[in-house]
């Protein structure tokens, strides 16, 4: 019975420590790191490039653009985004010179241009994080580069010596020059070889060093001169493009554009170093904000603020709204304000919104399954959150992003391709069938917006309302586009010569033939209903679904009839967005990225005046005629620009939604006092169960000891 106490007692503690212990029950962190200025979130997909000349992934540059600094970066605040100095004094505004090397004035016609000249002007002072590529011994050698170098280390911690240095010139042109490495593949390289002067001639040579060397020798690029980069002084360095080419500024805001030092690419291309993943696309080495101090891609990642970071202050300037929303609150105050940065991977949706809900992840998006329990939609359609999400002092950010989604025509296919009349009228019947507003609402909780052109809101030449609708697949009824019915589609598809979806001649069904992948579109209840869009007009669709390699066979090769594709803007320019349709963009004739295979040359002649101009009204015109172009041929089944729906805890601060600008981290703001009482709140633990079961326990487990003591006692009279 003595006994029996004992565990009533024990359990009875174990319920009040509980109850009042100082951090939650199912805290998933240390319990040192509570209260420390940290920001928690959650990662999906591992990232599979980190060096700046190969990454270009959406998961990869949310690590990247908080480590690396080009020149230049975007306004965190301001709208239409706005791009000013990073790393350099200010913002290089392009010289022009004629074919004679003679200055031409910034309005010269763009025929008379043979080159842009862009000269870039570092900010003095600005040093690496800490790195064991920067450690000297007593003599002032490198510490880590020889035959020892590696030895038994297997990360980048288990070097003891790092040191740094000041960014250089040197830095930006040794990693213009690594985008034409043969080794990394650089996916900007092409492009830039037609872009910027010598760069072509610099791969070539690099191809054939590659060629004569084996694998593990180490290219040094400094060995390998580039005409059309050339270094004024320490500080300072110049880059010649070809021709007009204004976008050239927004790539100097991408990571492709950070600076490599040298001695890092050295330090990195030791043998040994590669079989234990100590290279810079594991660990990356930079000037930003933060830096890699945790990669284990499989269960999570972590940015440590860089003790080097030169300083920048927070914005004092927004747009309309931004004061009133707090977001210049902290205005002049020096950034970053978050210590670190913890990614932990969450392959499933339930368990990372359960977390965000316990307050444990400081951010999430919303998945299909909690999108009710999140935010409700009103009677007018606009979107509020549930009373849960509010009670909670959660916030929801909303934006549209800069991308594009689509269905593609291989217009080189007999059937579907080509700009006669009968091609084109069958794919304006299937422009209109698609319905993307109840796509939309089924499967994006109507989290999008129904694509008229290829332009995504926030990028010039894009136009709400009557002006901007697609007129071959929409009416403007009532001040709102009516998507045009299903009978105009027959009556389309008829003039194509399929009357009720057969060959007039032939009387064989018209079938077309969808090649696709697992995931996204390739997914059953989405195919099922494409399938039921297109039998409106008496169509049969075939599904082929197949693997990531042999799909990208067929696009490379034009095997394939119907394709689903999209876009994110990679800067806020209309160029960034009709190039994927331009003809010498052709990714059969071409290699390029029009997958489509379309060729207008109308549609090309308007993109080569277009390109190149200011964002003028006379600019405007031009897009306008693209569109209605593009609108008539229909190389593209126009999809959705995906609406992005964001929750944030109140504690999370400076939160702005931003579809350009990468190195947004260092902008935000933690409350960690406010959080750790929210946690403690939400993660109290439930007693009152325990208590339940210890009391059924005693009602079952006292009697029947208590029998069997009185047993015992008459067991043993004498």
């Amino acid at each position: 019975m003595q006994k029996i106490r004992l565990r009533l007692a024990a359990a009875v503690l174990l319920a009040a420590s509980l109850s009042g212990c100082g951090s939650s029950w199912n805290d998933p962190y240390p319990a040192a790191d509570a209260g420390r200025n940290i920001l928690y979130t959650a990662f999906s997909d591992r990232p599979k490039h980190l060096d700046p000349a190969q990454s270009y992934a959406e998961d990869e540059i949310t690590f990247t653009g908080q480590i690396y600094e080009p020149p230049l970066q975007y306004h965190y605040l301001k709208r239409p985004y706005q791009l000013i100095p990073a790393t350099v004094e200010q913002v290089p505004v392009p010289r022009y010179f004629d074919a004679k090397g003679r200055e031409l004035p910034h309005d010269a016609p763009v025929e008379r241009i043979a080159e842009s000249v862009y000269e870039l002007r570092l900010k003095p002072g600005i040093r690496y994080q800490p790195h064991p590529a920067f450690a000297v011994d007593s003599r002032g050698a490198p510490a880590y580069l020889g035959k020892n170098a590696v030895a038994d280390r297997q990360r980048i911690a288990d070097f003891p010596l790092t040191g740094s240095r000041e960014l250089t010139a040197d830095d930006y042109i040794y990693q213009i020059k690594r985008l034409a490495h043969p080794r990394l593949h650089s996916p900007i390289f092409g492009m830039m070889a037609e872009k910027i002067v010598g760069m072509k001639a610099l791969g070539e040579a690099l191809q054939k060093a590659a060629k004569e060397q084996p694998a593990e020798v180490w290219l040094d690029l400094d060995a390998y001169p580039l005409s059309g980069v050339e270094k004024v002084d320490a500080h300072t360095w110049r880059i010649r493009i070809q021709g007009k080419y204004p976008q050239f500024a927004y790539w100097l805001a991408m990571p492709f554009f950070a600076p490599v030092p040298r001695e890092v690419d050295r330090f990195y291309a030791q043998p040994g170093m590669a079989e234990r993943n100590l290279t810079l696309d594991w660990w990356p080495v930079g000037t930003g904000p933060y830096m890699l101090s945790e990669n284990d891609p499989n269960r999570r990642m972590v940015l440590t603020r860089n003790p080097n970071f030169h300083g920048e202050t927070y914005p004092c300037e927004g747009e309309a709204g931004d004061k009133a929303a707090g977001l210049l609150e902290d205005c002049g105050k020096p950034l970053p304000f978050v210590e670190q940065a913890v990614f932990t991977r969450e392959k499933e949706a339930i368990p990372y919104w359960n977390k965000f809900l316990q307050g444990y992840f400081d951010a999430s998006g919303i998945s299909s399954d909690s999108f009710d329990q999140a935010v409700r939609i009103n009677v007018g359609g606009d979107v509020a959150l549930t009373d849960e999400m509010q009670q909670k002092g959660i916030r929801l950010l909303t934006s549209v992003k800069a991308s594009t989604f689509y269905m593609g025509f291989n217009m080189l296919d007999p059937l579907v391709g080509g700009l006669n009349e009968r091609a084109t009228k069958l794919r304006q019947a299937i422009s209109i069938v698609i319905d993307q507003e109840e796509f939309i609402s089924i499967f994006q909780n109507g989290r999008g917006l129904a694509a008229q052109s290829p332009l995504p809101p926030g990028i010039f030449g894009y136009e709400a309302g009557e002006a901007g609708i697609n007129r071959t697949v929409y009416d403007w009824i009532d001040g709102k586009a009516q998507r045009k019915s299903a009978d105009v589609a027959k009556k389309l598809l008829a003039d194509a010569g399929y009357p009720n979806g057969r060959d007039e001649k032939t009387g064989e069904p018209l079938v077309l033939n969808l090649d696709t992948t697992g995931g996204g579109m390739g997914e059953k209840s989405r195919l099922d209903w494409l399938t039921r869009q297109f039998a409106k007009i008496d169509v049969q669709l075939v599904v082929r679904s197949t693997d990531f390699n042999r799909f990208q066979d067929k696009v490379r090769k034009g095997n394939l009839q119907l394709f689903y594709f999209g876009w994110n803007a990679d800067y806020p320019d209309p160029e960034n967005f009709f190039f994927l349709l331009h003809g010498q963009e052709a990714k059969v004739a071409h290699g390029g990225e029009n997958a489509a295979n379309y060729a207008s040359p109308e549609f090309d002649r308007l993109f080569a005046m277009m390109k190149n101009m200011d964002n003028t009204p006379e600019r405007l015109a031009i897009v306008r005629q693209m569109n209605r172009i593009l609108q008539h041929d229909a190389p593209w089944v126009f999809g959705l620009h995906p609406k992005s729906y964001t929750l944030g805890h109140r504690w999370l601060k400076n939160r702005k939604p931003n579809d350009v600008g990468n190195n947004i981290l260092k902008y935000q703001r933690i409350d960690a006092a406010e959080r750790a009482q929210a946690r403690r709140e939400w993660n109290r633990p439930v007693l009152w169960p325990l208590l339940l079961g210890l009391a059924a326990f005693a009602t079952a487990v006292i009697p029947a000891w208590l029998g069997y003591r009185r047993r015992e006692r008459r067991g043993v009279r004498p």
